[in-house]
């Protein structure tokens, strides 16, 4: 016997629905570089002489941060043309690297230095490969 053409189907979502579903790999690169993040910048601190409580909430606020905006990053770059998603790139690294080299007691200039320098490379890598791997 042929069911209705209005019958929802099993399994899938509906064509009205909303939910998104996101891969394993979209939650595990974010997850996995603010973790990698958040215990290098906790590391730093402690070498510095930071006390253990400091040194545990500075690292899990770096890696909750760090982590967020990378999902964040990743959901909308697909609707961002090569050149903003590569400023994007560069500009979320320069951040981070600046951050973790001004944690090392260093003066300011070097830190915005290293960092421009760090983001610069990315921004060049990544704008390299959003340009020449799409279908425009």
């Amino acid at each position: 016997m042929a069911t209705h053409a209005a019958m929802p189907t099993r399994g899938r979502a509906g064509a009205g629905s909303s939910e998104r579903r996101h891969s394993a790999l979209a939650w595990a690169v974010p997850v996995t570089l603010g973790a990698a993040y958040g215990l290098y910048a906790s590391f730093i601190l402690r070498n510095n002489g930071a006390s253990g409580g400091r040194q545990f909430w500075y690292g899990l606020i770096c890696a909750v941060v760090l982590a967020v905006l990378c999902f964040g990053l990743g959901r909308i770059q697909h609707t961002m043309i090569p050149l903003a998603r590569a400023v994007a790139y560069g500009a979320l690294t320069a951040a981070a690297i600046g951050l973790l080299v001004g944690l090392t007691d260093s003066s300011v200039m070097r830190s915005s230095a290293l960092g421009l320098a760090v983001g610069l490379g990315m921004f060049i890598t990544t704008f390299y490969i959003f340009y020449t791997r799409e279908k425009t």
